[in-house]
């Protein structure tokens, strides 16, 4: 009989993982302080009521015989007083601990050993960035390789261009894998399964596995949609634009200030110029800002004694004292408010193709940082103007705006009209929830990743409101936090109609008798494994041809189904007391 898991903290993360454990008949022992053991959702499952702290409640979960312990509380000082008690009461057990402070997630699993602290926001940022990239994800894949590979999941649409195409053609013509097929009305069919010579039907569901960059030129293709390219303005509009919005930016307080202090200037020289012996516009000018601005001779000689002039310009200097003084405490003042820098980010906003990120906490600089990375331009809108991120995300190459997404001629200011998709990451549901529905009224056609924390809220706006991509944090981070459990040769977990699949590297090693000398087909026919990459001993990658012969040291990458991981390859087995 298999090892169970002991779940500590059935939060929103903690029942998405536990819904994850149950799918792959897992057996789990939860321990939480605030559940009701009469929920019909834990039926035959051993739950806890208590502190997961404690030895004595530990110790009754059967800690001893546990396989891993999952501790998923929302206090990270409670996470971290469990970890450290299964470390003391089971030196080696595998322990998976949810931590919000970043610093200690680092520190953590290099100064304890056999502690993998993981943070949601880090798990679900790279998900996100992806789904604003391509529209949709099951799953993203960092292979050995050092490449990315992603796992969609689309439905052929009746305007789509897929339709009536075989899946075998589709698949090599987008460079893709097929993972699972579902025609319409018929049950799903799993890796080894699908038939590639079937055609793409009207709303069949396809399950492929691919480079993003290629994926997104299928996605698109599923809907019809064409891909918007990244354009940017001439360099005169470019420039009119920094003006424009410098301008909107300065305050009432220095625009008055400006308009006196140039309108006193212009006067001046008129009145030298045509009120003084000899004056031109040029002496009028050097006479006037020698008054105004420095504390050169006033020059009373050029004037008769007791004249109207002296008396302009004695007026003129106290005038000019006040005004300089005003003008350079008000204009200082909005500098150091950093207002300039985001007129100056105006002019890095493209005219098409670029993706807005609403929002810059710890999920939304994550997934600017994720975008950045994979090339793509970004401009992102934030309302605190002292906010730590902004100078980081600037660095990275992102145009940040300050202002309120939830405004209308914000977004515009953005580009929502040409972007190629919206991001809304704020803390706040209701605000990411208002700016999705705001963006549906500008362009309804716009891609929208609305970022929310309750699952339930999320499946309702997808199912009654059409907000396609409202997708749940805990939904996206709890797959790792699943895979985590299982050891370093599981990399990710997925579910397709209700059926757990795993991306799982193989290693062939000298005393694997069974793997060694074996062709990627009857790899593939024997356990339902389906490669995805091959790479050889040298780490060069290795073409995926079914008659490929697996020799020592080669590594596969490969999806199959969670159960036959345990049965064929004995991850059970693998010595979770290792430290990674």
């Amino acid at each position: 009989m298999r090892q169970h898991f002991i779940l500590c903290g059935l939060g929103k993360v903690g029942w998405r993982v536990f819904e994850y454990l149950r799918a792959a008949g897992e057996a789990v022992v939860v321990i939480d302080d605030r559940c009701n053991p009469s929920d019909r959702r834990l039926a035959g499952v051993g739950v806890i009521v208590g502190d997961c702290r404690r030895t004595e409640i530990l110790e009754e979960a059967g800690l001893a015989e546990a396989r891993a312990v999952l501790v998923l509380t929302s206090d990270d000082l409670v996470s971290l007083s469990t970890a450290l008690m299964v470390r003391h009461l089971h030196p080696n057990i595998r322990v998976v601990v949810r931590m919000f402070n970043q610093g200690l997630i680092t520190r953590l699993g290099a100064s304890v050993q056999n502690i993998h602290a993981l943070s949601t926001s880090a798990l679900a940022a790279p998900l996100l960035a992806l789904i604003a990239r391509t529209g949709e994800a099951l799953g993203l894949v960092r292979l050995p390789s050092g490449a990315s590979g992603q796992i969609v999941d689309f439905t052929i649409t009746p305007q789509s261009s897929l339709a009536g195409r075989p899946l075998g053609a589709l698949a090599a013509e987008h460079d893709f894998i097929l993972v699972a097929h579902k025609p319409a009305g018929q049950p799903v069919r799993f890796i080894q399964e699908v038939d590639a010579t079937a055609s793409a039907g009207v709303h069949d569901r396809i399950f492929a596995f691919g480079e993003p960059a290629a994926l997104a030129r299928l996605l698109a293709r599923s809907d019809n949609e064409s891909l918007p390219e990244l354009l940017w303005a001439g360099l005169v509009q470019r420039l009119a634009r920094v003006f424009y919005r410098g301008l909107a930016l300065v305050d009432l307080p220095v625009k008055i200030c400006t308009v006196l202090f140039f309108a006193t200037i212009v006067l001046s020289v008129l009145i030298f110029r045509f009120g003084m012996k000899d004056d031109s516009f040029v002496d009028a000018f050097y006479r006037t800002i020698s008054l105004l601005a420095t504390g050169a001779d006033m020059h009373g000689e050029d004037a008769g004694a007791g004249t109207w002039q002296k008396a302009f310009i004695s007026g003129l200097r106290v005038i000019g004292v006040a005004l300089v003084a005003a003008f350079t405490a008000i204009l200082t003042n909005y500098l150091i408010r950093v207002n300039l820098g985001g007129a100056l980010d105006v002019r890095r906003i493209p005219e098409s193709g670029h993706i807005i990120v609403c929002g810059l906490g710890n999920i939304g600089f994550r997934v600017v940082e994720e975008l950045r990375a994979q090339g793509e331009q970004v401009v992102v809108i934030e309302t605190n103007p002292v906010n730590p991120f902004i100078p980081t995300a600037r660095r990275l190459g992102a145009a940040v705006l300050l202002g309120n997404a939830s405004v209308g001629e914000v977004l515009r200011q953005a580009g929502v009209l040409t972007a190629r998709a919206v991001v809304t990451a704020t803390s706040s549901e209701l605000l990411n929830l208002e700016i999705a529905l705001l963006v549906r009224e500008f362009a309804p056609r716009q891609r929208v990743v609305v970022r929310l924390t309750d699952p339930h809220l999320a499946l309702t706006l997808r199912q009654a409101a059409n907000v396609r991509l409202a997708l749940a944090i805990p939904e996206l981070a709890a797959p790792a936090f699943v895979a985590s459990l299982y050891g370093s040769q599981l990399q990710s977990l997925f579910q397709v109609e209700g059926r757990v699949l795993t991306v799982y590297n193989l290693s062939v090693d000298a005393d694997d008798f069974t793997l060694l000398g074996m062709t990627l087909q009857g790899l593939a026919t024997g356990y339902g494994f389906l490669p995805v990459q091959h790479l050889g001993a040298d780490g060069n990658p290795r073409p995926l041809r079914p008659e490929s012969l697996l020799a020592l040291g080669d590594r596969v990458t490969g999806i199959i189904a969670l159960e036959h991981v345990h049965r064929l390859f004995e991850i059970d087995k693998e010595p979770a007391t290792a430290s990674s």
